[in-house]
């Protein structure tokens, strides 16, 4: 045994112990610096066996990896299929007007082809959110891909007098998604840690916008290419069955809490793991700002086509379906690009000054988008380039909130219930965001025509009903906004516990932090020297 005479300082400590025999000495290595930004950026974490790694890029065995490739080559596959998922979700809404025609529905109608799959969706999170917690991840996720795959090729042959049976196939695309929007995200954080987190969940949710675009894009173009909109929903399906093959053969599956040093946590029972959500206040207020997200998305993503194709008419022009698309399509990836980038960078850079960046980004952008939404829609009226233009400023801010709304939730749920988390907020922010606005947009449009001079079903009636009912939107912009700004509130407090739970080992840990642990907790900012699984 060491033992430690006054002068007692770290110096005398360290050389004591490093006498041992069950001291290892590797540990008074230096720090390792982050080769992207070294003063934000050090990554430094603890394992069984004490290696010291950066970045948090480890295998599940807790032995080094062959540098950071595998572990970026897993995020480049889950974007691949994130891609595919929004590109798949969206294609209907590209051939809209032509599915109406086909199946001769009125909008309420063709509002339900959406919310029936977000129902489904959002019911099957939670089953996929305790899986992923406790189970081999990718293969869940395979195993959804395919189903999702599968039932979008057998909705494209359901006949024109079968409706509901298309509607139910649509459904049920939902269950193979929630197995993957559930668990991609719990990887990530397993596989990256602080800013590198960060930064892997922007070019993961490049995904939403990009291939919401690619949706319209590809289904419109295809439908017009094949002279049918059913061969939109046949480009996916192919794809999908990809996929699978990618992710089985190129997904890592890490150890669940590794970038953080938690992997001596334990899975507690499924309520247990819910009453601990439900207590996070950061947790809980980041989600009803995340369902007024969902919410203006969903409604816009099913609409604006259609009240452009209708705008356009009303103004005198001609009905242009794929041209139409094409454009809102281009302008959601843009405006879906920048604005994921946008938010995290800003994210990042005013953390520097403020520990409540993250929230009040996302304030921001709720709220600065309200203006530019409402406007665009009275402009439809007189301009359809001022229209597309403020569209595109309005998309752009209210996608600020995508990929930091992702890191809050990770940040401030521990490892062994990030699934669940996940699973929850998105069966929240989807039961009272976009599942049902497509379909109260459709609904609220069709109660308003009839009151307004002409045919219910002529285009200028059509666009002005459609116009009223969308500004629905914009309210809901403003909730969100002040969902956020709440959650600044608490977002530190829940952040610094369920640090101190992850590194200690054990969940829902009551006490306040000591001194120490506040200095720990700065210290970890930076980086630090890891010691039998602690820092110094």
């Amino acid at each position: 045994m060491w033992s430690a005479d006054p002068p007692f300082d770290d110096t005398v400590q360290l050389e004591a112990m490093a006498a041992a025999e069950y001291f290892d000495d590797s540990d008074r290595a230096p720090i390792v610096n982050n080769e992207e930004d070294e003063a934000e950026e050090t990554q430094v974490q603890p394992i069984q066996n004490h290696v010291i790694v950066s970045d948090a890029v480890m295998s599940e065995s807790g032995a080094p990896m062959q540098g950071r490739t595998k572990a970026y080559i897993t995020v480049a596959t889950l974007l691949l299929i994130n891609l595919l998922n929004y590109m798949d979700r969206f294609t209907v809404a590209g051939v809209l007007k032509d599915v109406q025609d086909y199946y001769s529905i009125n909008n309420s109608e063709a509002g339900l082809i959406q919310t029936s799959f977000i129902c489904t969706y959002m019911v099957f999170s939670p089953i996929f959110g305790y899986l992923g917690d406790r189970y081999t991840r990718k293969y869940i996720m395979a195993g959804g891909i395919f189903l999702w795959s599968g039932f979008t090729l057998s909705a494209s042959f359901i006949p024109r007098d079968h409706f509901w049976a298309f509607v139910l196939l649509r459904a049920m695309v939902g269950i193979g998604e929630a197995s993957y929007s559930t668990i991609a995200p719990t990887i990530i954080a397993d596989l990256f840690a602080k800013q590198m987190r960060t930064r892997m969940l922007m070019i993961f949710y490049f995904a939403i916008p990009v291939g919401s675009g690619m949706g319209y894009i590809v289904g419109a173009n295809i439908a017009k290419l094949f002279h049918s909109w059913q061969f939109a929903l046949r480009v996916t399906p192919f794809l999908g069955v990809i996929c699978v093959i990618l992710i089985i053969i190129f997904c890592q599956e890490p150890e669940r809490g590794m970038s953080e040093g938690g992997t001596t946590l334990h899975n507690t029972s499924f309520f247990s793991d819910l009453k601990a959500i439900f207590k996070n206040k950061s947790f809980v207020l980041s989600t009803i700002g995340f369902t007024a997200v969902a919410f203006v998305t969903g409604s816009l993503a099913l609409w604006a086509p259609t009240f452009m194709t209708d705008s356009i008419v009303a103004l005198g022009g001609t009905r242009k379906d794929s041209e139409v698309a094409l454009i809102f399509g281009g302008i959601t990836v843009a405006a879906g690009f920048i604005g994921v980038a946008l938010g995290t960078e800003i994210s990042r850079w005013y953390r520097k000054y403020n520990p409540r960046a993250d929230p009040l980004t996302c304030a921001f952008g709720m709220l600065c988008c309200t203006p530019f939404l409402f406007f665009s829609l009275v402009m439809a009226k007189y301009s359809t380039p001022a229209t597309w233009f403020l569209i595109f400023i309005g998309e752009v801010l209210l996608c600020l909130n995508w990929a930091v709304t992702a890191d809050i939730l990770l940040y401030c749920t521990i490892p062994t219930r990030r699934s669940t988390a996940e699973a929850v907020q998105i069966l929240i922010s989807h039961a009272f965001g976009d599942a049902g606005s497509p379909y109260l947009i459709g609904v609220v449009a069709d109660s308003l025509a009839p009151h307004f001079r002409g045919e219910s079903k002529s285009p200028a009636v059509q666009f002005v009903s459609l116009q009223y009912s969308l500004f629905i939107t914009t309210f809901v912009c403003v909730i969100g906004g002040g969902a956020y700004l709440a959650t600044a509130i608490f977002i530190e407090r829940d952040r610094k516990k369920a640090e101190r739970e992850t590194k200690a080992g054990q969940a829902d840990v009551e006490e306040e932090p000591s001194d120490d642990d506040e200095l720990i907790s700065a210290n970890d900012m930076d980086g630090d020297i890891v010691r039998h699984g602690e820092r110094i």
